[in-house]
């Protein structure tokens, strides 16, 4: 009862933690979406046939996209 009391305070503290933990998790979930990917670089690949894209610039999204597919240094 008294650790109740006492820890009441932190409980916002330790709700927000909880939220962002969450938010976290869904953001990494959806970054490797294999799917999530698959249509992003289908969007890359419209954005380099109507010009919209350099050829370096299509090359990079794209190579950081696979990479992510492939859950590469920086992707869980």
């Amino acid at each position: 009862m008294l650790t109740t009391i006492l820890t009441l305070p932190l409980m916002p503290v330790r709700g927000a933690v909880w939220v962002a933990d969450q938010v976290r998790q869904e953001a990494e979930r959806q970054m490797t979406d294999p799917r999530r990917v698959v249509e992003q670089l289908e969007a890359v690949d419209h954005a380099r046939e109507d010009g919209r894209l350099s050829e370096a610039e299509a090359a990079e999204l794209e190579n950081e996209l696979l990479q992510r597919l492939r859950g590469g240094p920086g992707y869980p």
